[in-house]
């Protein structure tokens, strides 16, 4: 119900609700707004302005027009929390909206529209049960925290190409790896508050069809492999290895001598392995496969791990400095620089390890690939071979525990400091 009102003097062509003819403006005041005789119904102030009256005599405003022949309307707050000179002041700018052929409703709802850095912890909260490691929730959080600083206090509906830009090309060549990683987050960000309702338009940070246009191609990029020790070192290194009494030593020996990856060998408990049998079995959760993992412990292994059991401190096998916690993620690749041979990588002596099992053994390449707990055949020869080859791989891993223990100078004339 529309309650009638006088008008007054003031005037203005406009189309607010579908009428282009001269509308009278402030027909209300601040003293007949407050009244208590107000009947319920929407009262009319001009332009599009209503004042609307429960039937328990609460107040509120309204702006209304019309869009495509459809009558749209938009709340703009309770009375006397937004006043008769606040409510006109918003009426105006809506009426300026829709002159401009904008819907204030739209434009309310961007104005509105969360941070960049909202939305980014946000979806990271949404999205960390699809992680198997911790360590990748916070490589998330740190690219979206530290390389798109810039990002996080930007309304998500503001962000452009050139914005993305500014974060990626500093990054670009030095950093590839991460520059693709912050450009692929950052894109599922902005995808995630499109699909809110936050966002419209196409992605700025969309690789194909956009961003290739701009920033020099994956190809072009320098992309080596991990910086592996030759296998012929090998047993010199390990050698110098054992002379050295850190922690840090034995992580790193344990996982040349079980062919690991860096963060299955330091997040290794002590519940994870069986004694008995000579087995440490990796939980799916830690491998990158996602599947469950044996590993047969050579002589050297179980003697090295039995040493340490000796002298446990907490749950893990290689106990850090901070209580309760593991040795360092950096600690391996410190022991190697310390050692002058910061060119070779941690995660290189895996690539020793299968160059060697395939030049210098007679060993089936599906074993040695099982001992990397890679994955191998399609998903029906997988289906039918439902072992893990656990015998054949113990003798693989003496093999090359015995390999890793020759003195043979033509085994330990290439290992040289770098």
């Amino acid at each position: 119900m529309f309650a009638d009102v006088h008008d007054y003097p003031h005037f203005e062509v406009g189309t607010i609700m579908g009428m282009p003819l001269a509308r009278s403006l402030q027909k209300l005041t601040d003293v007949l707004v407050k009244s208590s005789k107000l009947k319920p119904g929407r009262h009319s102030d001009g332009g599009g302005l209503y004042l609307n009256v429960s039937d328990t005599g609460s107040k509120s405003w309204l702006f209304m027009w019309t869009k495509e022949g459809r009558r749209r309307e938009m709340g703009l707050g309770p009375y006397p929390d937004v006043s008769l000179a606040k409510a006109r002041a918003k009426a105006t700018g809506c009426r300026e909206l829709v002159a401009e052929g904008k819907d204030p409703i739209v434009e309310r709802d961007r104005e509105s529209a969360p941070t960049f850095g909202e939305e980014a912890d946000t979806l990271i909260e949404a999205i960390k049960s699809e992680f198997r490691n911790p360590k990748h929730v916070a490589q998330w959080k740190m690219t979206l925290t530290v390389y798109a600083k810039a990002l996080r206090p930007k309304a998500v509906d503001e962000i452009g190409t050139d914005d993305v830009l500014r974060i990626l090309k500093p990054i670009w060549v030095t950093k590839p790896e991460t520059a693709s990683r912050v450009r692929g987050r950052i894109e599922r960000v902005l995808d995630a508050s499109k699909a809110k309702g936050h966002r419209s338009g196409e992605n700025p940070a969309r690789w194909r069809g956009h961003l290739d246009a701009l920033l020099p191609k994956r190809k072009k990029l320098t992309r080596g492999h991990h910086a592996a020790m030759g296998y012929d070192g090998m047993p010199g290194f390990i050698s110098e290895l054992r002379e050295s009494d850190a922690m840090s030593a034995r992580a790193l020996e344990f996982l040349i001598l079980t062919a690991s990856r860096s963060g299955e060998v330091l997040q290794a408990k002590w519940s994870e392995f069986d004694m008995t049998s000579r087995v440490w079995t990796v939980p799916a959760d830690r491998m990158k496969a996602g599947r469950e993992h044996r590993i047969p412990l050579t002589e050297s292994a179980f003697r090295l791990i039995q040493r340490l059991h000796n002298y446990r401190i907490n749950d893990y096998v290689f106990a850090g400095q901070k209580k309760d916690r593991p040795l360092s993620g950096l600690a391996m690749t410190m022991l190697m620089r310390r050692m002058k041979l910061g060119v070779y990588t941690v995660h290189g002596f895996r690539s020793a390890f299968r160059d060697w099992a395939g030049d210098r053994t007679s060993f089936p390449r599906e074993i040695a690939e099982a001992a990397l707990a890679h994955t191998i055949g399609d998903e029906t020869e997988r289906a039918y071979r439902r072992g893990d080859a656990l015998a054949k791989r113990r003798r693989l891993m003496d093999a090359w525990e015995k390999f890793l223990g020759s003195t043979l100078a033509s085994n330990v004339v290439k290992f040289q400091k770098v």
